[in-house]
Formats: C-alpha cells, structure tokens, sequence
C-alpha cells in the first residue's frame, strides 16, 4: 500500500464555500483570460452526474467551475507532487484525494456520497497534467465515473497550455469550452464483456467523447478513432 501524502489530508470544501469561490474563478478566469463557452445548453439543470474533462493544465479547474457555474466536488490524484504555488488553490477549494495506484475505500464512498445527494462529481479521466495531447484513462478513476451509471457530461478546456508565457506578456489568451452532450458511461457496452474489458472501453468511450469537443492535434492516443466523429455529430461539431 503507497504511504499517505499531505494531499491525502485534503478534502472537499462546504458546498456553500465551493458556491462563493465560484465568484472567484468568475473574477479570474475574466480577468486573465478571453473565454468563450460553447454548449452550455447541454448542462443538466440538476445532479447527479459526472463532469469529464481534459487535463493539459494545472489551472484547468476553475474554469471547469467558471463554465458550468456550480458547485463541484473533485477528485484529484493524492499521490504526486503539486508545486507550492498551486497547493493554496487545492487547499482553498478542496477535493476528493485519489490515489491512483490503489483506490481507498473512503475514496468510494466519498464519490459515492456525492452522486447520492445529487450533486455534482468532477473528474480528469487522463489524471495528471503533464502533456498538450490526450492520454489514456486512468483505471481507477474510470471506475469512481460509472458508479451507478451516472450520467457524464464531457468537457473540453483549450487554450491555456502557453497560460503562463502569454501573462508574462501582458497578454490575455483567447480559451475555448466545449461542454458536449451529457451519456451514460455504460451505454453500448455489452454486459457479457468482462469487467476489466468493460472499464477499458469506457476509458476509451470518454476520451474519444472529450477529443471530440478538441482541435484534431490535441487528440493523441485516440487520433483516428472512428467514435470521435461519431460523438462530434451528436454534438453538432
């Protein structure tokens, strides 16, 4: 068993704290940014469901927060380093730690509890930010995303991956969301599959689900995927 972490000690703010920081985020992402949000039509008007996002940047969730305006409990991965400098942020709106090498028992739970009080469960199926393209799901994050069938509502972050060069500038990069068509993680997977083969193909189905909402060089490990276009018509793209 991998040793607890400080991020282990982390854990999800109060709703109402999380509802007031989402002024905050309003204030930055405006402040830093020119955003554009696409598809916010597509948002539930109530939970439960799963938000599944890429990951290319470490500041990716408060605009995850800015687009779909409500309260979100993350999961975040617990057993790898964040830079001081974004510890404050973790810390101030708090999260679900997951350790992804071996999923806690608590770590169920929790996920569990949000989607039973109809809230809302935000997750980055890729798991840490390292890379500009999209890589596989990680399993066990996978697997907290299909607790109980719940319905995912995939989204698309692009444009912050120079963030950081552009501030220095004095300049305001231009980042687009995509919020596409909520779906349940297991429709289309046959039941007869076994569940290891099941968990892989839905990893696929939500990757190929957020590549469709990206430019075509950001796809990475699904480019070419026939679901891209597929999901890219539902979504009107």
């Amino acid at each position: 068993m991998s040793a607890r972490t400080e991020l282990d000690n982390y854990s999800p703010r109060p709703k109402w704290m999380r509802y007031l920081l989402g002024y905050f985020a309003l204030f930055m992402v405006c402040v830093l940014t020119k955003v554009k949000v696409k598809g916010r039509n597509n948002i539930p008007e109530s939970g439960p469901y799963v938000v599944a996002a890429n990951h290319f940047s470490y500041i990716d969730p408060p605009f995850v927060v800015y687009a779909l305006q409500r309260p979100i409990t993350f999961l975040a991965a617990s057993d790898h380093a964040i830079k001081w400098y974004f510890k404050w942020a973790a810390w101030l709106y708090g999260f679900i730690p997951t350790n992804r090498t071996r999923l806690a028992p608590s770590t169920i739970k929790s996920a569990k509890r949000v989607l039973k009080t109809n809230n809302i469960l935000g997750i980055f199926p890729e798991g840490t930010s390292t890379e500009r393209t999209l890589r596989e799901a990680k399993r066990g994050i996978v697997y907290l995303s299909i607790l109980n069938n719940t319905p995912i509502l995939p989204v698309s972050i692009h444009g912050l991956m120079n963030v950081w060069p552009n501030w220095f500038k004095g300049v305001r990069p231009n980042v687009i969301i995509q919020i596409g068509k909520p779906f349940l993680p297991k429709g289309g997977v046959k039941e007869a599959l076994d569940r290891e083969i099941q968990i892989k193909t839905i990893g696929e189905n939500i990757i190929c689900r957020i590549a469709a909402l990206l430019p075509k060089e950001t796809h990475g490990i699904v480019k070419g995927d026939k679901r891209i276009e597929l999901y890219a018509e539902e979504n009107n793209i």
